[in-house]
């Protein structure tokens, strides 16, 4: 069986390229791609039965690739870490997934589905994915992964994120705040199915709703409601106040 891996994180590219290669010899990994974009280039040319797909990457995500590849019959096993409405989704749509990290009994349990299933089933069971997560797109309410369990939060509720190092902190309207243990990088490729949001700075992603002014400067500073003045990088100046305008 030819698969793919797919996932913007090399360690677990590779993590999982040595667990396929101890535990499921049955499966032949003809490439590792670094995002979704490699990713679409690599099913064209190789047409892989199965594809072992990471959800949250930069640029273009997990289910923006299905959508580019509809066409091709193959299985599909996303690795995901903490994506809530992700996985209501895949069991929606009878479809399987490895939470990171990944336990070697679930792999082979995974493989097995797969090899088990018909490519035709395949391309249907996508499809019945692509409508539930297009719904949940919908919601307006984002999932955050704590360390008793998950909390929902609506997208207009939040304030800005504050990178710190591989943590993101969430500041909140009602005064409070959230820290996950997520890079801001991934909570921006979260946070940006909503046009509301933008990345101001190395450490920052604000909601636009609740930008109350702008200075001019280097980058320049914006101020939050909640009186938080945060800083505006130069690179990122020109995208942020394209987007102010447009509002």
């Amino acid at each position: 069986m030819q698969a793919l891996i797919i996932d913007d994180e090399k360690h677990c590219r590779e993590g999982l390229f040595i667990m396929l290669s101890k535990y499921c010899p049955e499966v032949e990994v003809m490439a590792q791609c670094p995002g979704a974009r490699a990713g679409l280039r690599a099913i064209e040319k190789f047409q892989p039965d199965l594809i072992f797909l990471d959800i949250e990457m930069p640029g273009m995500d997990g289910f923006e690739l299905l959508e580019s590849s509809q066409e091709y019959g193959f299985e599909v096993i996303f690795t995901t870490a903490y994506n809530e409405y992700a996985i209501q989704a895949i069991r929606h749509s009878a479809l399987d997934y490895l939470l990171k990290p990944v336990n070697k009994n679930e792999l082979i349990r995974a493989v097995a589905k797969a090899k088990a299933a018909l490519r035709p089933a395949a391309s249907e069971k996508i499809a019945r994915l692509l409508e539930s997560i297009e719904k949940d797109k919908q919601l307006d309410r984002v999932a955050l992964p704590t360390v008793d369990g998950m909390i929902i939060l609506e997208l207009s509720d939040i304030l800005y994120c504050e990178s710190e190092n591989n943590y993101t902190r969430f500041y909140l309207f009602d005064g409070k705040d959230i820290m996950i243990a997520k890079t801001l990088k991934k909570v921006e490729t979260l946070l940006l199915r909503d046009p509301g949001f933008v990345r101001i700075h190395h450490s920052f992603v604000v909601n636009l709703s609740h930008v109350q002014r702008y200075y001019k400067g280097d980058g320049g500073k914006v101020s939050m409601v909640n009186g938080k003045d945060l800083p505006v990088s130069r690179a990122k100046k020109e995208e942020f106040l394209a987007r102010l305008e447009s509002l």
